[in-house]
């Protein structure tokens, strides 16, 4: 009960699962009180309303455009984004009568700020705030006479960002990464208790639980991906930053490994690793059944898994947790296993390889433990895991060519946008000679974070729906709030928080806050009614529709086109991956098979992304997209196995029950080559390749004579793993159609 917490622990598990490095959280906490501390200051200098709407809209372009790590670059880019933004200002001023000119010189912008993200965060930022400042301008009509008090307005709206981002609301990269960890331990807890849930799951409940446990992995991964992106800022160095990487990918590989053997042994036959990561897949047939004492002891340790997860084992809480955890990583020596099948058995097994992994996760986050209490197996685990970290050293990867010129992502997005939103412009006039900026914002925002004109097709779609959406809205708040200022300047700041909180969840969301909280911001500038909102939503349909032809006519990247490339470059990780760790496995050199891994979870996630028109809902082409969402699943399941060959290589110098063996690397040919000529049939259709079958990979690792003696010892795990991967590769065959050679008799 101890271990289990109080309330206030459990909602804050809760919170940091919810929001890992509470990002979400601190983005709207800063921009609303960015804006909150904007509008007190400019009420208290006695500013009008339409000078408040333009310091709102300031402090949170000032906020949101900065996404560097380091507070020091974050500091210089908000100090540069001042005069950006000012500059920004009066020549917008400058060319406010001067229509033609007014317009070709903003479409230059756009040009410019989409460009400047070639330079890395701080040129994404200040083109952020240079387009975006213009934007303002236009919505609160600047001109010459009124750029002083505009000037003071941004100068206060970025005193009051930077007052929120270093004083009121300070994030450092030590601590996001820090609650980043805190976030990893949650969902890995989540997902403990899912597999819990799944052990006890009846046939109505079962697809409702594993649907649970996928999501659960799929969190947990997400988790891991988020503190790779964050070990070089927030860790003091290199080889710290590898020890919390080894920890987190062994936590990650267990935890998954565990909800696998669940499923094999509550089923009648051993389920199939694409049943973790293809939704709707079939679930193994059959039930296995359990004693009631077996069911029991697995549902308590369990969670006796999952508190240890949560808390740790610590003077405070006594020696009963302790004593748990010793009992856990017993199993790993075969101790007290319970008389049971093979598969049940090997779950009890698998909850002691994630104890040590939770056990390894905790040495490397929390520092050195109590071991007063530990058991020979405890003491083992903890050697082990000793050793391990002694044979940690950091690598440099090596830098990828850039592309040049129109191949350069960047320069053709640039041109994109510059097209779409002229377009934009001509269109926007003949709907609103005073409003037509609105489809000129909808053309830049589709862009942004998209790379193919089925990403654009589907991020127009969804922020029109949350337009309408947010129309609706709109028009019910404005005739409740009527003219009460404050009350709409606090609902404002409700939206803004709310828009950047679900920001990351949902593009629908975030677009309906906004149209909302400028429905509001029209009724405090006098100009709302009921046509206005109807146009708000004729220039939002028409920036979508401005984006999709520029991006499907001016230098388009056809989905399918940059699907077949991330696909490649998928497969090509895969067989990096793979071909380092069997490489270490039989006897080679050690190499960096944690970044190699890493690689290939980046180059899933940005195949998934890519995927997404495809395997949207309302899709038409049905048979497609279940292809998709076979063949991504099919990745998901090499690179589950992959990573565990990569963690098992890495144990080779230090684990006695792993020992080298060269014939993996002959056993394994056949599966690297189908993986190079998988790749090479998707990057050319053409190409006159084709897939080879054979022998299964443990009948190959059988002595050519009975004179040979065996090299040396290759746990069943390392052999699983080969073996699925083979089929799974070959899986991948089908339905990307590439010939299969039967083999030679």
């Amino acid at each position: 009960m101890t271990a289990g917490g109080s309330g206030r622990a459990r909602l804050r598990d809760l919170v940091a699962a919810s929001d890992p490095g509470l990002l979400r959280l601190a983005a709207g906490l800063r921009t609303a009180g960015a804006i909150a501390l904007t509008l007190a200051v400019l009420t208290l200098l006695g500013f009008d309303v339409r000078h408040l709407v333009g310091g709102a809209i300031a402090a949170m372009v000032a906020t949101f455009a900065i996404r560097e790590k380091q507070r020091g670059q974050q500091a210089v880019t908000l100090a540069l984004g001042f005069p950006v933004a000012c500059a920004s200002l009066t020549v917008a001023a400058v060319l406010h009568q001067l229509v033609v000119t007014g317009d070709v010189f903003f479409v230059a912008l756009i040009f410019c700020a989409v460009y400047g993200r070639r330079f890395g965060d701080r040129g994404t930022a200040l083109g952020l705030i240079g387009f975006q400042v213009y934007f303002l301008s236009l919505f609160v009509g600047a001109t010459l006479a009124t750029l002083p008090e505009l000037y003071g307005v941004v100068a206060v709206a970025f005193a009051s960002s930077a007052v929120l981002r270093f004083a009121l609301v300070p994030q450092t990269p030590t601590g996001i990464l820090n609650r980043m960890r805190e976030a990893f331990r949650a969902r890995l807890a989540q997902l403990v208790a899912a597999q819990l849930d799944l052990l006890d799951a009846g046939p109505d409940d079962i697809d409702k639980a594993l649907a649970a446990a996928r999501a659960g992995t799929a969190r947990l991964h997400e988790t891991a991906m988020m503190i790779q992106g964050h070990l070089e800022e927030g860790t003091a160095d290199a080889s710290g930053a590898r020890l919390v990487q080894r920890r987190i990918a062994d936590a990650e590989i267990t935890a998954e490994r565990l909800g696998l053997l669940l499923l094999s042994a509550r089923s009648a036959e051993r389920a199939d690793t694409l049943t973790l990561h293809l939704p709707g897949a079939l679930v193994p047939g059959g039930q296995r059944p359990l004693r009631d004492e077996t069911l029991a002891t697995l549902r308590r340790d369990l969670e006796a898994l999952r508190l240890l997860v949560l808390r740790p084992t610590s003077a405070e809480m006594g020696t009963g947790l302790a004593h748990v955890r010793n009992r856990l990583l017993g199993y790993r020596d075969e101790e007290n296993l319970p008389k049971a099948s093979p598969a049940v058995q090997d779950v009890f097994r698998g909850i002691g390889e994630a104890a040590r992994a939770v056990l390894g996760l905790r040495l490397a986050l929390d520092g050195p433990q109590d071991d007063s209490d530990d058991t020979p197996s405890t003491a083992r685990s903890r050697e082990e895991l000793d050793a391990e970290d002694l044979a940690i050293d950091a690598g440099e990867e090596p830098a990828e060519e850039e592309k040049t010129g129109l191949r350069r992502p960047t320069t053709r997005a640039a041109v994109q946008v510059a097209v779409g939103s002229s377009l934009a412009i001509v269109g926007g006039e003949f709907l609103s000679s005073q409003r037509w900026y609105w489809a000129v914002l909808t053309c830049w925002i589709v862009f942004i974070n998209t790379a193919s004109t089925g990403e654009i097709l589907v991020k127009g779609y969804r922020r029109l729906l949350g337009t309408v959406l947010g129309v609706v809205a709109g028009l019910l708040l404005a005739g409740l709030v009527g003219h009460h200022t404050w009350t709409a300047f606090a609902l404002v700041l409700l939206f803004v928080f709310a828009m950047f909180y679900t920001a990351p969840l949902s593009y629908t969301l975030m677009s309906f806050f906004v149209t909302a909280a400028l429905g509001l911001l029209y009724t405090l500038l006098h100009t709302y009614s009921l046509a206005v909102l109807v146009l708000r939503v004729e220039e939002t349909a028409l920036g979508a529709a401005c984006g999709i032809i520029a991006a499907a006519f001016v230098l388009p990247v056809h989905t399918d086109r940059r699907t077949n490339d991330l696909l490649v470059t998928a497969l090509d990780r895969l067989g990096d991956v793979t071909e380092a760790a069997v490489d270490q496995l039989s006897g080679g050199p050690a190499a960096e098979l944690l970044d190699k891994a890493r690689d290939l979870d980046q180059a899933l996630a940005d195949l998934r992304a890519a995927v997404q028109p495809l395997t949207h809902p309302v899709t038409p082409m049905r048979a497609r997209r279940d292809t998709a969402r076979y063949v991504v699943a099919l990745l998901e399941t090499c690179a589950y196995h992959a990573r565990s060959l990569a963690a098992t290589a890495e144990l080779l110098p230090t684990h006695p029950s792993i020992a080298a063996d060269p014939r993996l690397r002959r056993a394994c040919r056949r599966t690297l080559r189908n993986i190079a000529t998988v790749a090479a049939r998707v990057a050319d259709e053409n190409a006159a390749v084709a897939v080879e079958t054979g022998p299964s990979i443990a009948s190959l690792l059988e002595p050519e004579t009975g004179s040979l003696a065996r090299y040396g010892r290759i746990t069943d795990r390392v052999l699983r793993h080969l073996q699925r991967l083979d089929e799974a590769v070959m899986g991948l065959a089908r339905p990307l159609k590439v010939p299969v050679e039967e083999p030679t008799p």
